[in-house]
């Protein structure tokens, strides 16, 4: 098996676990951190998202300073894991995300920006502009 599957075997198996941790499946916030985090709403989740992004920027920056560089990696996987208890709680999948990177390959990264930039201004309504 490639690492390629692998990694969206790892990540669906992940997701699985994740979801079966949702309120409507029976998720116990008394025995699941996931299930609490759920629990609580999106507040509490988005939060977590946010403060694990701003762990690797740390991690990133302490590597550029001499720091170990795989303090990166630890920092990814829980922004990653909570980025997917995000997805869960929206009804989306981690390969719902793999889809949109293979969308978007072979397309330069200014162009797809400059593509977002304009279906936002084609769906704002009319006086509108961003």
């Amino acid at each position: 098996m490639s690492s390629e599957n692998y990694s969206a075997d790892a990540l669906a198996a992940l997701a699985a676990v994740i979801e079966s941790r949702l309120p409507a499946r029976g998720g116990d916030p008394e025995a699941s951190y996931v299930a609490r985090l759920l629990h609580k709403g999106p507040d509490a989740f988005l939060k977590k998202i946010g403060e694990e992004a701003t762990e690797v920027v740390m991690a990133a920056k302490d590597a550029d300073h001499g720091g170990d560089p795989k303090k990166i990696v630890y920092e990814v996987a829980d922004l990653w894991f909570h980025s997917m208890i995000a997805l869960a709680h929206y009804g989306l999948k981690p390969a719902d995300v793999i889809a949109e990177l293979a969308r978007r390959e072979g397309t330069s990264g200014l162009q797809e920006k400059a593509q977002r930039k304009a279906r936002a201004r084609e769906a704002a309504p009319q006086g509108e502009t961003s």
